[in-house]
């Protein structure tokens, strides 16, 4: 059986952890699967944007704890690199969070650019738990997100939130019932997945870019290039045109 499963529909690829036995956690096998489902996705010009979810009950319950108690540097950048290839894709992407994400698994979620939580989400750090300092980026991304009181909240004092918790304080953008979280999650992918791929990728990169811009001025100088660039480009002309149309017509 793959650990990994991935089904593409309107131009969406929906990444599956699946090893629900197991509750999805990361293993150095299953790493290397979704290194190679992202690569091609990534490859394939018909994919738009990615949603990460986990095969029921969990999203992902974090490192395989028989791994983490034998770890060596090396063994956990392994495990490290299940997060951090979907982190680092040009697409856009979704975590949908059906069940606990626990620790490397919490960290898949906070490397995605939009996540959305079932209700019955739980988002447990878990590091400090289990005696360990928390690894992969996990306090940097936390904060970046939700802010330094939040991550103080959840790493240091042991918070766990489920869904509706974690939209209140920001982690993610909204919670929504537990059917209807791979609906919502395709449906926002389906939306950015509409729009040229280049185009995407240019202003995921933007945005990403503009973390380390403090002032107005410099974030107009950054935008200007990419913006000229868009405007000479194909689609631009056809969707000026479009609108342009449905101008006339009113």
């Amino acid at each position: 059986m793959s650990l990994v499963t991935v089904s593409i529909t309107d131009k969406v690829a929906t990444l599956t952890l699946n090893n629900p036995d197991e509750r999805n956690t990361l293993t150095a096998p299953m790493v290397e699967e979704i290194t190679a489902a992202m690569d091609a996705i990534e490859a394939n010009p018909e994919v738009g944007a990615l949603v990460v979810t986990g095969a029921a009950p969990a999203f992902c319950a974090g490192a395989n704890l028989g791994n983490l108690a034998t770890a060596t540097g090396e063994s956990l950048g392994v495990i490290y690199e299940g997060f951090l290839r979907i982190a680092r894709s040009p697409l856009p992407t979704i975590a949908a969070v059906n069940g606990a994400a626990v620790g490397a698994g919490m960290n898949l979620a906070l490397g995605c650019d939009l996540r959305i939580a079932a209700r019955r989400a739980k988002f447990d750090t878990r590091f400090l738990k289990l005696g360990i300092h928390p690894g992969g980026g996990h306090t940097w991304m936390f904060r970046r997100i939700a802010g330094p009181q939040s991550a103080f909240a959840a790493v240091v004092f042991g918070e766990v939130l489920n869904g509706e918790e974690a939209e209140r304080i920001g982690l993610v953008w909204k919670c929504v019932d537990d059917d209807q979280l791979l609906v919502e999650a395709q449906r926002l992918a389906a939306q950015a997945a509409e729009v040229p791929r280049p185009l995407l990728e240019e202003v995921k990169k933007t945005i990403k870019e503009m973390a380390d811009i403090d002032n107005h001025p410099d974030a107009v100088k950054r935008e200007l290039v990419p913006q000229l660039w868009s405007t000479q480009q194909p689609w631009f002309q056809s969707r000026l045109g479009a609108v342009a149309q449905q101008i006339g017509k009113k």
